[in-house]
């Protein structure tokens, strides 16, 4: 049986994974799933085999954006600049893959030190934000959404 799924495995036995020199965490958001890898270096992030900011250059101001969001766990554990950043990431859009990148960044920073788990944990970033698109119900134009009354 999987450690993950153990209910009595040890706590070191759930940690995150260590591959190699880079230690390994999965998020997820919406369809969005990112496998990311830490390492010892100088703080480059490299998402698909390309810079993050050049990655996710569909917001309007991506590095403003990507300091501010994807490089929270680093802010809040005070490890800016001291891990490499390597991500795949396939299905969602920019924001579901941006965030999956989020909390497999900070899941990875765990396996690092056990430490940086309470901060992680009270900035909300261990926990993996489980709301998805509502399927259409028949008989509606969307989700919710019905056909424009007509009293006559």
């Amino acid at each position: 049986m999987s450690p993950l799924l153990d209910p009595v495995a040890t706590q070191e036995q759930r940690l995150p994974k260590k591959v190699g020199d880079a230690y390994h965490g999965v998020g997820r958001r919406k369809e969005a799933v990112a496998r990311v890898y830490i390492s010892e270096g100088s703080g480059r992030a490299t998402v698909n085999g390309r810079p993050a900011v050049q990655y996710f250059g569909a917001f309007e101001d991506a590095s403003e954006y990507l300091n501010r969001h994807l490089m929270t766990p680093f802010y809040i554990t005070g490890t800016v600049g001291r891990y490499d950043v390597r991500a795949r990431v396939r299905g969602g859009g920019p924001t579901g893959q941006l965030e999956a990148v989020r909390l497999g960044i900070a899941r990875a920073l765990v396996g690092v030190a056990t430490e940086f788990k309470k901060g992680l944990k009270d900035a909300g970033l261990l926990t993996r934000d489980a709301r998805v698109v509502e399927r259409k119900k028949y008989g509606r134009r969307k989700a919710r959404k019905k056909e424009q009354y007509s009293k006559r």
